[in-house]
């Protein structure tokens, strides 16, 4: 579980890199879901985009993709999430608190 302090750190350091999954109308898909997770495994912080056509908020996909893979919810802001998973991967640069 992530205090004030940690989640504040994760928001400013999302707000540097670009959205890097977007998602359509299909919404929270398997393979959606496996790209986040990819992401998540290198880089431990995704920004992920919701485009208009996607049935439900940025903020109903940030909790099921949270929920489905162990994530911690950092933000909404409009269409855009951030999730945030430590990486057990080696040999990456990991987010320090």
């Amino acid at each position: 579980m992530l205090n004030s302090k940690q989640r504040a750190k994760l928001r400013s350091l999302a707000s540097t890199i670009s959205a890097t999954t977007i998602m359509g109308k299909d919404g929270l898909t398997d393979t959606v879901l496996a790209q986040i997770d990819r992401e998540l495994t290198a880089r431990e912080l995704v920004k992920v985009s919701v485009l208009e056509t996607a049935e439900e908020s940025a903020r109903d996909y940030l909790i099921q993709a949270a929920e489905a893979l162990k994530a911690e919810q950092v933000c909404f802001i409009g269409k855009k999430f951030v999730l945030y998973r430590r990486s057990n991967k080696q040999g990456i640069k990991h987010i320090e608190f």
